[in-house]
């Protein structure tokens, strides 16, 4: 499965960070870091990540 954050969207707030520590991160600059693949066994805290999201910024792939 493959996710993918809309970088016009995206504020860096970092809530997929704590939401999904496997896939989102920020770097030491404060900037997202995400892994597009991920297991299916993931897609709960990806769900979650899109959830928490302020932007909405957070989209599996085929559904923007």
């Amino acid at each position: 499965m493959k996710v993918w954050v809309d970088r016009n969207l995206c504020e860096n707030h970092g809530q997929c960070a704590i939401a999904a520590p496997n896939n989102f991160e920020m770097d030491p600059e404060g900037v997202l870091r995400y892994e597009e693949e991920f297991p299916e066994a993931e897609l709960e805290y990806i769900e979650d990540a899109m959830d928490v999201c302020p932007v909405q910024a957070i989209f599996l792939k085929g559904e923007q």
